[in-house]
Parts: structure tokens; C-alpha cells; sequence
């Protein structure tokens, strides 16, 4: 019992660090619950929220698309998570019963094959020979034609009024069109976007501490913390549903959870938070899935 006691007055294990290696000797540190940041594959199927939490830093944690989440859980709102609820993440297996229906087909079979067996034949009756019916021809008389002797109706055109086209109601279209994008930070990139990578799911931009990191795209703050693993001070921005973007290692965040930026608005300034070297690592998933952030920032 004295043991029981003494691991529940721990909490929650604070985020500290470990080390591996990036490309260009970058170093990210990691924490207690692991070496690496969990794969999309890796997720449990179920999840305690923790003070600091949010839908959005769940799902970028496991490579999930938060809208799954909040659907399988039933939460209307992103935001209405609290400390200590459980989120299922996976699909629960659902039993087969396929397995009962060769039993009740073969019970159906047998019946049956029995019921014929056990009733009794029925002979059939002679067939009795019919005497033919003498019919005296009818004679039908001949229908008389009338001509139509009634007027014509008059037909009367109308002008024809062409008909409205209704114009394609464009408010529901996705807005990743209108999503106009722009660099984060001004420094070169030192670390490319490795789809097999698991440790580097973005860019990494060369800076000093200090200087500007600007939103990408215009959005939402939904998370803005240092409670993910391998991040260090980390911002997340919703963009349109569809798109997030992710800006980390900051020496200082500069917006809280729920403000609206716009592209180019400076949120914070790159640091080495999370990293040994100083930098920003910077990612933009589509539905919950990495992407190649060179494809949609502008060339330089």
C-alpha cells in the first residue's frame, strides 16, 4: 500500500532531456517517456489528457488528425478537453460473428433435407377427358367511325425566358486555396524534409537567439507550450481545418492558445529550447500526415 501511495504523489514526469543526432550534428533532446517521438503507428488506443494538453498537441503527438479524435470521442469542440479524461485514439476491433453462421446453415440444411423424407407420397389422380363444347359463331358488328368534330385548340407560344443559372456557391469550398504562405524565418535551411524520417518530419532553419520567427500562414493558435516531446517551446497554428503548422525550439513564444495571426506576424523568436543548437524547426502537416514544407513556401 506504501508503494501504491508513493507512485500516485509523483504526477505527472516532467519533460527533461536526452540527445540524438540530426543531420548537419543538430541535437534534439529528448524526455522521460522515450528516446524518439512516438510514430503515427505507435499510438495507443487510449490516452489520459494532462495538465497542458490540447486536442491539437495530442494529435500532432502521434501523427493522428485531431478531427478523428474529436469525432471517435464525441467532442464538439476542440477545446473541451479537461485533466484526466480519456481519449480513445484508435478504432476498438469489432468482433466477428461469422464463425455462428456455418452452424446455423448446417441445422437449416439438415431440416431440410429431412422434410421431404418424411411426408408420405400423394398419387396423382387420373386425368379425365374433357368433352368438347359446341359454340355457335358470334357475329360483331362493325363499329362505325365518326369523324372528330370537334375544333382544334388553339396553341398559344409564350416568348421563351431563358433560365437563371444559379452561380456555384463558392463559401464552402476549401480555403487551402486563399492559404497564402510565407517564409518563418530568414536563415537557410540546414535540414530537409525526410518523408522516411521519423526523428525530422520538417525543416530546420539556420538563426541567431533572438531573432523573428513569423507565422507561415494565417490561423489560429491552438497550442502553445513545451509539453511535447523533442519540441522544446513549441507554437501550433490551424490554418483552415485542413492544414497546421508547427514552429519549435523558441527561445521565446510571443502568442497564447486562441489568438489569430496573420502570415507574416512575428510570434516568437528562435532559440535552442529542445535542441543543442540554435534554430527553427519548422513542419506543416495536411489532415494529421507531415508534408513537404518547400512545396508550399515561395522559392528564394
Amino acid at each position: 500500500m506504501l508503494l501504491i501511495i508513493q507512485g500516485c504523489a509523483s504526477g505527472y514526469a516532467p519533460v527533461t532531456d536526452q540527445s540524438i543526432q540530426l543531420e548537419q550534428q543538430v541535437e534534439i533532446v529528448r524526455g522521460d517517456r522515450g528516446n524518439k517521438r512516438e510514430k503515427a503507428g505507435d499510438s495507443p488506443a487510449e490516452y489520459v489528457v494532462v495538465r497542458g494538453d490540447t486536442l491539437y498537441s495530442i494529435a500532432w503527438r502521434y501523427g493522428l488528425d485531431y478531427r478523428d479524435i474529436a469525432k471517435r470521442n464525441r467532442i464538439g469542440s476542440a477545446d473541451h478537453i479537461y485533466v484526466g479524461q480519456r481519449l480513445k485514439l484508435t478504432q476498438a476491433p469489432v468482433q466477428s460473428v461469422v464463425a455462428e453462421l456455418p452452424e446455423m446453415k448446417n441445422e437449416l440444411t439438415n431440416y431440410y433435407e429431412e422434410a421431404p423424407r418424411k411426408a408420405k407420397p400423394i398419387a396423382n389422380p387420373a386425368p379425365t377427358a374433357k368433352t368438347p363444347v359446341k359454340t355457335s359463331p358470334t357475329t360483331i358488328p362493325k363499329a362505325t367511325v365518326k369523324p372528330n368534330q370537334t375544333k382544334p385548340a388553339k396553341v398559344v407560344v409564350s416568348p421563351s425566358v431563358p433560365e437563371k443559372v444559379k452561380k456555384p456557391d463558392t463559401s464552402g469550398t476549401p480555403k487551402s486555396q486563399a492559404l497564402v504562405w510565407k517564409w518563418p524565418a530568414n536563415g537557410s535551411v540546414i535540414t530537409r524534409f525526410k518523408p522516411r524520417d521519423e526523428m525530422n518530419k520538417g525543416i530546420n532553419i539556420a538563426g541567431r537567439k533572438g531573432d523573428p520567427v513569423y507565422a507561415a500562414a494565417a490561423g489560429k493558435v491552438v497550442y502553445a507550450g513545451s509539453g511535447l516531446l523533442g519540441y522544446g517551446n513549441l507554437i501550433i497554428i490551424n490554418h483552415n481545418q485542413e492544414y497546421l503548422s508547427a514552429y519549435a525550439h523558441n527561445s521565446r513564444i510571443l502568442v497564447t492558445e486562441s489568438d489569430n495571426v496573420n502570415v507574416g506576424e512575428k510570434i516568437a523568436e528562435i532559440g535552442s529550447s529542445g535542441a543543442t543548437r540554435t534554430m527553427l524547426h519548422f513542419e506543416i502537416r495536411k489532415d494529421g500526415k507531415p508534408v513537404n514544407p518547400l512545396q508550399y513556401l515561395p522559392r528564394r
